[in-house]
């Protein structure tokens, strides 16, 4: 959430910004209407209270009782004006909170400006495209013939955009999961498991609530939202609390299941297993101090480049314009995989400097060593990487010219002893 002092005293800046992601700056008008009407209120509740107090003690002095009556009552009043303010005040507060939470976070000044995902950046390419002598197979074709990847079954018990994933190729998934989450714990993060579930407050913390509640599931009797992605419980983890200094950064990894009500095109991604309604993914969160977000994202940026460069993929980094990055993010890098089936980059992952924008909604706060006021901390996530676009990437550009897979060597401890996956 911006600070209400940004949008009060620079509301054209936060409306060029939102233009630049492509969104309509109306709601930027609503809070400031709204921000005028709570501050009035607030200005007429104190002056009657002010009044009150002045009278209740003028009262006291007062002899006669006629006198005195009169001024009882006319303080009753001015205490049912007090009354009828005060709800008012409330749901002005209720409707500026709801207002102010659609304005997304003023991106950085580095992301550059464009209208959608064709005007990203790619800054850099690693690797190379690997070739072969004969012609690579699409993981759509690669997982049913080898027996590891069931298309029906996922259909059969769910729907659309399912699959069952079998044997090896099962157990390849459990071993990217276990994989990342060693490698980022040697990189310096404290591992978390955290529920499946949040609260709503949760999410709204994180910046899911409300503009993606289209995008999300919930429980229909209590108020449980499956996770869409592991930032979201990170993020709850010091929800309304104020660290030390000495305690910062908080640097976690943790895997999830992640679940999300895609609004897919028709025809687009139909075959496969790249987008579906329920994926895996390892995340990393950082909890730091604001001037040292930009070391971390960088950081970030280079333990999920690590993460693809072990496992041999060739890969390039992009960074994305105004018109394509996440609500709450400042500025954002995409890690982009080749897989030689698909002949495409698949996106594995997003490291994102957020800024204050998720503390200021979940109320994160650290307190300075030196003393003053506790002070926002900055929040950074990056996906280290997900699921399913990095089995794909691991099929489709180790596989043989007999339709076998070659297990990554980083992978094989986690394997069993299986380092070819044949039919």
């Amino acid at each position: 959430m911006l600070d209400i002092n940004i949008i009060r005293e620079q509301p054209d800046l936060v409306r060029q910004a939102m233009q630049a992601r492509q969104m309509e700056a109306a709601p930027v008008d609503a809070v400031l209407a709204l921000d005028e009407q709570r501050r009035a209120l607030i200005q007429e509740v104190e002056a009657l209270k002010a009044e009150r107090n002045a009278v209740s003690k003028e009262i006291g002095r007062m002899k006669d009782p006629t006198e005195r009556q009169a001024k009882i009552d006319l303080m009753r009043a001015v205490g049912d004006r007090i009354a009828e303010l005060d709800n008012s005040l409330r749901q002005v507060d209720a409707d500026l909170e709801a207002a102010t939470a659609v304005i997304p976070n003023l991106p950085d000044p580095r992301t550059p400006c464009g209208k959608d995902d064709s005007e990203n950046v790619v800054l850099s390419t690693h690797g190379e495209i690997p070739q072969y002598n004969f012609e690579p197979k699409p993981h759509w074709d690669l997982g049913p013939a080898l027996g590891i990847i069931d298309f029906e079954q996922g259909v059969k018990i769910t729907g659309s955009r399912f699959y069952v994933l079998s044997g090896a190729g099962a157990r390849l998934q459990r071993a990217l999961i276990a994989y990342m989450l060693d490698l980022h714990t040697r990189q310096g993060y404290t591992e978390k498991y955290p529920p499946f579930m949040v609260r709503g407050q949760t999410l709204f913390g994180a910046g899911q609530l409300p503009k993606f509640q289209d995008n999300l599931y919930k429980d229909h009797e209590e108020d449980l939202w499956m996770v869409p992605t592991a930032e979201v419980p990170l993020t709850g983890l010091h929800m309304d609390e104020i660290l030390e200094e000495a305690d910062l950064p908080r640097r976690y990894t943790a895997y999830t299941p992640c679940f999300r009500r895609e609004k897919m095109s028709a025809g687009r991604d139909v075959r496969g297993i790249k987008r579906g309604h329920q994926f895996d993914k390892v995340e990393m969160y950082v909890f730091c101090k604001p001037e040292e977000s930009e070391t971390y994202l960088q950081k970030m940026r280079a333990d999920a480049e690590e993460t693809a460069r072990l496992l041999g993929f060739p890969y390039r980094v992009k960074q994305l314009c105004t018109g394509d990055i996440g609500f709450g993010s400042a500025i954002t890098y995409d890690i982009e995989v080749w897989a030689a089936g698909c002949q495409e980059w698949l996106e594995v992952s997003s490291v994102s400097n957020v800024t204050d924008f998720q503390a200021r909604r979940a109320n994160i706060k650290y307190r300075p060593e030196e003393g003053g006021r506790a002070r926002y901390v900055h929040t950074l996530n990056g996906s280290g990487l997900g699921m399913p676009r990095t089995l794909i990437a691991v099929l489709e550009n180790n596989q043989q010219a007999d339709g076998s897979i070659v297990v990554p060597e980083v992978l094989r401890p986690w394997m069993g002893g299986i380092d070819v996956i044949r039919s």
